[in-house]
C-alpha cells in the first residue's frame, strides 16, 4: 500500500483489517449459500427464486472482490484459508439442508439482515476516519438492502400463492 494512503486512515489499521477480513469471510459464505441454494431449490416459484439467488451469489462474490482489494490496499493479507471463514464471519452460514423454497428464502433473508448490520457498523466505524472504506461499505450496504427487499418480496409472493392455493 502507498504510505500516504495508509497515513490518511484516522483509526487503527489492524482493527480495520480485522473487520474487513470478517466481512470478506461472510461474503464467501454468503456466495456459497446462495449458489448452492439456487442449485438444490425445490417447491413453488423455484425458477424465479433460483434466478434471484444466482444473481445474488454473483453480487456477493463481487463484494468479496471489493473487500480483498481494500485489504491489499491497506497492506493487509486476506484470509487465505477457507476454514477460517466460519470463525471469522459475523454472519452465520445456514446450510440449505432443507431445499424448500420458503426455508431457503428465510435463511437468506436472515443472512442479508446480518450483512446489513455488518456494513452499517463498518460505516459507523470508518465515518470521518477512512472515506475509501466508508464508501466501499456504503456501496455494498446498498446492495445488501436491495437483496433483503428482493428476497422478502419473493417470500411474500410465495406466501400469497401458497395461501390462495390452500383455499
Amino acid at each position: 500500500m502507498g504510505t500516504k494512503g495508509r497515513q490518511i486512515i484516522g483509526m487503527d489499521v489492524e482493527e480495520l483489517l480485522g473487520l474487513l477480513n470478517a466481512a470478506y469471510a461472510s461474503e464467501w459464505l454468503a456466495y456459497y449459500q446462495y449458489w448452492l441454494g439456487a442449485k438444490i431449490l425445490k417447491g413453488p416459484m423455484k425458477d424465479a427464486v433460483a434466478a434471484e439467488l444466482t444473481l445474488h451469489a454473483t453480487e456477493e462474490l463481487n463484494h468479496a472482490t471489493l473487500l480483498v482489494t481494500r485489504i491489499v490496499q491497506l497492506g493487509g493479507t486476506p484470509v487465505t484459508d477457507p476454514k477460517q471463514w466460519f470463525p471469522l464471519s459475523p454472519c452465520a452460514y445456514d446450510a440449505p439442508d432443507d431445499p424448500y423454497v420458503a426455508v431457503i428464502l428465510d435463511q437468506n433473508i436472515a443472512g442479508e439482515q446480518c450483512a446489513i448490520g455488518v456494513y452499517k457498523r463498518l460505516m459507523d466505524i470508518t465515518k470521518d476516519k477512512d472515506m475509501v472504506t466508508y464508501n466501499l461499505a456504503l456501496t455494498i450496504l446498498q446492495q445488501e438492502v436491495e437483496h433483503e427487499e428482493d428476497l422478502q418480496s419473493l417470500k411474500e409472493d410465495l406466501d400469497l400463492m401458497v395461501a390462495r392455493g390452500s383455499k
